[in-house]
């Protein structure tokens, strides 16, 4: 199994900056997926950056170029840097971890608040 912690989230003014944190313990797989969605109140969730193992990493387009998802060397925690924050922005962020194998289950972070409003 595998836990994921998250840090990071806060209200921010327009314009403004913040960085997610994910940190990920347990079992890890050689297949996987692994990024950020988000949900905002009364919306579905929504995938916002993520990647296939290695792999280069998928933004959605209300995204490109303000985020920007990175890892650390050691590969068990990942980033989102948001920049250029808007009100639109505002949601719960999600990590989410899924091992591309058989029998392979969805794992996700607790959530974080991010609130853009001046």
């Amino acid at each position: 199994q595998v836990q994921l912690v998250e840090s990071g989230g806060g209200l921010v003014q327009p314009g403004g900056f913040l960085k997610l944190s994910c940190s990920a313990s347990g079992s890890t797989f050689s297949l996987y997926f692994m990024g950020w969605y988000r949900q905002a109140p009364g919306k579905q969730r929504e995938l916002v950056a993520g990647f296939i193992s290695d792999g280069s990493t998928n933004y959605a387009d209300s995204v490109k170029g303000r985020f920007t998802l990175s890892r650390d060397s050691g590969k068990n925690t990942v980033y989102l840097q948001m920049n250029s924050l808007q009100p639109e922005d505002t949601a719960v962020y999600y990590c989410n971890y899924r091992p591309l194998t058989r029998g392979g289950r969805d794992y996700w972070g607790q959530g974080t608040q991010v609130t853009v409003s001046t």
